[in-house]
């Protein structure tokens, strides 16, 4: 499945395949994966009530973490996974054009912060 963004799609069986195919070629080393998450392109003339609803990354972290998991019983040597990313910031390639977060930052309103349904998705999952 496509993102907002052309070169970020959905494909979380590729997450376990790749984590596999490491355990197998390199003999299993420790794996911290340090971002992994999905963006949304940045609709100014949404509304913020709108734009927290973001259920592509919903379906992209739970396509991942079920994918995750999977590795992890067939043994994969997976020490940490930190998701990409906690606020929407500034992004090295597409300045503000684009989000990230599960946070979503008001950079019209004094950079309030609301937190996205992703947020609240993924402390029912770590809740679990």
């Amino acid at each position: 499945m496509q993102t907002d963004l052309v070169w970020l799609s959905l494909y979380p069986e590729g997450l376990r395949d790749l984590l596999v195919y490491i355990k197998e070629k390199y003999q299993n080393p420790p794996i911290y994966i340090t971002e992994n998450g999905a963006g949304d392109a940045n609709n100014a003339s949404k509304p913020v009530q709108e734009a927290i609803k973001d259920s592509i990354r919903i379906r992209y972290q739970d396509g991942h973490l079920r994918y995750l998991l999977q590795a992890i019983k067939d043994g994969v040597n997976v020490k940490g996974y930190y998701l990409w990313s906690f606020l929407d910031d500034f992004e090295w390639v597409s300045g503000y054009t684009s989000r990230f977060g599960i946070t979503y930052v008001d950079f019209k309103n004094n950079l309030t912060r609301h937190l996205k349904y992703s947020a609240y998705w993924l402390k029912m999952f770590l809740l679990k």
